[in-house]
């Protein structure tokens, strides 16, 4: 039989993750990234070559600027990366330009309002590393670093927020035996 280790958190993670003294902080570092991906996100939206009639064009020359940077002795873009893009994203750009609009629109709201937020912050880590992947730097970076903050403090990220009310909320109504 195994034996079970158990690991103790260090004070400095503890405060810096868990204790609500520094929910203001990351209710600024929340509300920073939230606007840069509602900001990114409404300019998609409203812009007809993402998701209007000619949905899909931006994307599709997003891509192809990433295929360029597929070539030299220390690509830009991995080789994985760029066949994910040419087999399942230039087939599909339609879907895919307005799941990335959308994306980030949905992830800006839910940061804002604090809804979700170690959820929301994860997908758009998650949409920072795609943007890193396909070789585009610009705030991707600095946008993904402090995403991971946010997933590591979701417990105090979200007490200047609607998570402060709806987190009690759904953790009560997904016990075994209660009701919706």
């Amino acid at each position: 039989m195994a034996q079970q280790i158990s690991l103790e958190r260090s004070s400095i993670s503890k405060f810096l993750f868990s204790d609500t003294r520094l929910a203001w902080f990351w209710l600024i570092v929340r509300l920073y990234v939230g606007w840069e991906w509602l900001v990114a996100g409404w300019e998609k939206v409203i812009n007809p070559v993402w998701t209007g009639p000619d949905a899909g064009s931006a994307l599709t020359g997003f891509v192809q600027g990433a295929m360029q940077k597929t070539t030299g002795a220390h690509a830009d873009v991995s080789g994985w990366y760029a066949s994910f893009l040419q087999n399942v994203v230039l087939p599909h750009t339609n879907i895919w330009s307005h799941a990335v609009a959308y994306g980030e629109l949905l992830v800006g709201i839910a940061l804002i309002l604090g809804i979700l937020t170690g959820i929301a912050a994860f997908f758009g880590l998650f949409m920072n590393l795609n943007y890193l992947l396909a070789g585009t730097v610009s705030t991707n970076p600095t946008l993904f670093t402090l995403a991971i903050g946010i997933v590591l403090a979701r417990k105090v990220a979200g007490y200047y927020g609607l998570d402060r009310y709806l987190l009690p909320f759904l953790t009560r109504s997904w016990r075994p035996g209660s009701a919706l």
